[in-house]
């Protein structure tokens, strides 16, 4: 529908700095289908088509390890995140549940190296699986904590930065990779990045919480390291092979090409502006909304593009606005 008429009430933003960027893994967005919902994370949507048939799944082998050490194994014939963790669990003979997320052609916590919705079809996978837990009580001084909140497409939520000098940066057994497992005894397994993001902002400043945390376990050259988490330069292009495996929460996997120059320009500005606007970062979701609009003529049918894909999100009109402008100034080449 336009711009102004009729459109969704305005989200409020989260709080700066605790910001979501799902991984999802492809998952088109939509993201985490029949999870297995927390008290924050009930109703989560259903499960989505069934999956595709064999023969429709692309026939490409990945090599893949354990973060923390493990032989090679050999995986092919996925289409989701989920899929992707079933056949880790199958080659190294774990539930798929341990897998928490997954890195591309480094073994540590690097979280600008993440997968995402897309793999490098030369691209080496490390799976990074559960390790400690702990349970920490912290005093909320501020109104922002300093994490920026991340999900691993199939129902987890972890760290992905830490603010320098903020509340949780002063906390050393926190870290970067730490899953959330719960926030004052409401389980989040099964929710979605930006729920997360939601809740922390919601608690109460002045005021102690608990929170439960998983750490992926760690190879021994991995141990007492704490990472910033910081974004990488590169933007979200993935791996070194000449095209990529797109993953996707419905329908099967497709090879295609990376991200044009003006794709990966487009998607950068509009993650910065999902920051700026909603506290979340969503590199996956950013690259949704550029497709979405490349080939728009005008803001009101952009407007109906999103409400129609991602109506969940309730993007105020202002935001809008600037998502079209940022895509129109990349395909002229402004900065």
């Amino acid at each position: 529908m336009p711009l102004g008429l009729g459109r969704r009430k305005k989200a409020s933003p989260l709080v700066e700095n605790e910001e979501a960027e799902p991984i999802r893994g492809g998952l088109n967005v939509s993201g985490m289908e029949g999870l297995d919902g927390g008290v924050v994370g009930e109703g989560v949507g259903s499960d989505g088509l069934p999956p595709p048939p064999n023969n429709m799944r692309p026939r490409l082998i990945f090599h893949t390890q354990l973060s923390h050490g493990s032989p090679t194994g050999r995986i092919e014939g996925f289409s989701n995140v989920r899929e992707l963790y079933a056949k880790i669990g199958e080659a190294f003979g774990i539930p798929a549940s341990e897998v928490m997320f997954c890195t591309l052609n480094t073994h540590k916590v690097d979280m600008d190296k993440l997968l995402g919705g897309q793999i490098g079809l030369e691209d080496f996978i490390f799976a990074h699986i559960k390790g400690q837990k702990k349970e920490i009580e912290i005093f909320k001084g501020e109104d922002a904590l300093g994490l920026t909140i991340t999900d691993n497409g199939a129902g987890y939520a972890f760290i992905k930065r830490i603010r320098e000098g903020s509340i949780i940066h002063q906390i050393q057994v926190i870290n970067v990779g730490d899953m959330i497992e719960s926030i004052n005894g409401h389980r989040l397994i099964g929710c979605r990045h930006y729920e997360v993001a939601k809740m922390l902002k919601e608690l109460p400043k002045g005021k102690m919480f608990t929170i439960k945390l998983v750490e992926p376990l760690k190879a021994f050259d991995m141990i007492g390291q704490r990472s910033s988490g910081s974004r990488s330069a590169s933007g979200v292009q993935l791996g070194t092979g000449r095209g990529t495996l797109r993953l996707r929460s419905k329908g099967p996997a497709t090879v295609e090409e990376l991200p044009s120059a003006f794709e990966e320009k487009a998607i950068e500005k509009v993650d910065d502006l999902l920051e700026s606007y909603m506290g979340i970062r969503d590199s996956e979701l950013a690259a949704t909304m550029v497709e979405l609009g490349k080939d728009k003529k005008n803001p009101d049918e952009f407007a109906e593009a999103l409400d129609e894909t991602l109506g969940d999100f309730a993007f105020p009109d202002e935001f809008v606005f600037d998502v079209w402008g940022a895509i129109g100034d990349a395909k002229v080449g402004r900065v």
